[in-house]
Order: structure tokens, then sequence, then C-alpha cells
């Protein structure tokens, strides 16, 4: 019998849905998404989230077994009740998101399946430790630099969640001026800084595209961003005495050498010789890793 977890994962600008092996391969034919957004509400997620559930476990092997759904969300979280206080969704602040999944899930089953509820960021950091960048770390962070930031840690192979379930919230760290990493090195951030510096473009594709064609505000955008995430990851380096960091989400992309831009700038600005041995590298897992990480709440 073929063991599958239903995997949920909810961020800023979409939410999907997959089943994932317990090798942890998504299944082809199971991953579908709908759009979320600012204006995101209770009512918008209910129905997208039957939607992508309805597709997922629809494409179950006859002779499968899901034994389970996780389900991993953009923060904060209450990992107690299940819901979601998302800052890029105010909207549907206090929703009920393991609620949501586990009746979905048993509409389709006809019964009621186990449902872990974590932070997306935590989701990452296991997969990423479980088969993706980061196996080998003794203490390793995995971040996402996308609409939003943020991240997870596992320490000795083991997810730290923290008393909440927010542990590795690194977006909402404060740098200079007052503002969040998230309000300075994500991608809508970005974009927005290059126009209040005239650049004419709008998202972090366009900076992207101009950047590589050499356009100097453009670049500039990107070294912000990079120089932003560098200098707060030497901070938790620093604190937590990491090995390893993973980060990935898509604005991670803007550049062939963003990665690259981060090491440099937390070995820069780390304060001690163990923080600043700390090695940055692109996430192993792509655009599934936080489906994979939402399986592993339930696989691993």
């Amino acid at each position: 019998m073929t063991r599958l977890a239903l995997a949920v994962d909810v961020g800023g600008t979409k939410l999907e849905a997959a089943l994932v092996t317990a090798d942890g391969d998504v299944l082809a034919g199971s991953r579908s998404r709908r759009a979320t957004g600012r204006d995101a509400t209770s009512a918008s997620l209910d129905d997208a989230i039957a939607a992508v559930v309805e597709h997922a476990l629809a494409a179950a092997p006859a002779d499968a077994d899901v034994v389970g759904a996780g389900v991993g969300s953009a923060g904060p979280v209450d990992r107690d009740s299940g819901s979601i206080f998302p800052v890029n969704m105010p909207a549907a602040r206090g929703y009920r998101l393991a609620d949501a999944v586990r009746s979905a899930a048993s509409s389709v089953l006809g019964r009621e399946i186990p449902t872990v509820f974590g932070h997306d960021g935590g989701a990452l950091a296991l997969a990423e430790s479980w088969l993706g960048a980061t196996r080998d770390a003794r203490a390793s962070l995995s971040i996402v630099v996308s609409t939003g930031v943020g991240g997870g840690f596992v320490m000795g192979g083991q997810y730290i969640p923290g008393a909440s379930g927010n542990a590795g919230h690194l977006g909402q760290m404060r740098r200079e001026g007052g503002l969040t990493l998230e309000e300075i090195a994500s991608g809508p951030a970005s974009a927005a800084w290059a126009r209040s510096q005239g650049w004419d473009g709008e998202t972090g594709e366009d900076l992207a595209r101009d950047a590589a064609a050499g356009d100097r505000v453009a670049r500039a955008a990107i070294e912000r961003s990079a120089q932003a995430v560098g200098e707060t990851l030497a901070d938790a380096a620093t604190l937590v005495d990491l090995d390893m960091v993973a980060i990935g989400g898509g604005f991670s992309r803007v550049s062939d050498d963003y990665i690259d831009l981060v090491q440099r700038a937390l070995t820069a600005s780390a304060a001690h010789d163990y923080s600043r041995a700390a090695r940055v590298v692109r996430s192993g897992l792509g655009d599934e890793g936080p489906l994979i990480g939402a399986a592993a709440f339930i696989l691993r």
C-alpha cells in the first residue's frame, strides 16, 4: 500500500496542495494552486482549500493510504489552535486553517485524518534537513525570500518550533531605520524601493530583467536586499551558532549571485569567528520545498 501525506502550503500570494510520498516525492498530477493576496478572506480561503484538497486527493492511487495532512502557513501562527495571523493577508487574521484543511479532506475521504499544522518557515527547514541542502548541518536555518521573508530552525536533526510555533520569523526582525527585514528585502519591498529611486518597473521579475541588462537602480535594489538578509543572518548565526543557512523563494533567484551577495554580507558583519563560518547555500528543493516540508510534519 502506498503511504501518502496531504500537504497544504499557504502563502501571501498563493495557496497550494499536493500528495507527497513517504520518500518525499510530490505525486505527479496531485499539485494545484489558487491565488491568495492581501484581499484574501476566510470565505475565499475556504473555497481555495476545498478546491486544491479535492484536486490532490483525486490523484491518489486506488491502493493509497492517506495517513494525514501537514499544513504550513505564512505567519504568525498559533499552533495550538491551528489559526493564522498573516502579515500579508490582514483580512484573514484568526482564520482556523488547520480546521479548514481537516474538514475539506474529511469531506473527500469520508473519514477524518490527523492534521499537523505549523509555520511555513519551519516546514521548509524540516524539508531541507530531510532531503535538501542542510542534511549534513548540525544547526541550520532555512529561509524564504519572496513576497515575505521567513524561516525555521533545525538543531541536531530536530525541528525547533518555539513556544507558539513561530521560531524563525526572521522577516519581522528590525533593521536600521526601524524597518523590518521584510520591509527592506522582500520582492515587493525591493521593487518599491527601486521605484522610489526613479526605476519604472513593477515586479521582482522586472528587477531581475533590468539588472541583468545593466540598470544600476535595479541592481542596487538587489544588492540592498541581499545586504539586509546577510546582516540579519549574521545576527542569527551569532545568537544560535548556525553552521548552515539555506535560502529559497522566488526573489532569491533575482540574480545568479544573490546567494553569494548574502554570504558576503554575513561574513563581513558577523561578530565572531564561529558566526562568520556559517555557510549560505541555495535551497536544495526549489519550489517544492514548502510542500515537502508540510508533508514532513506528518511523515517525519
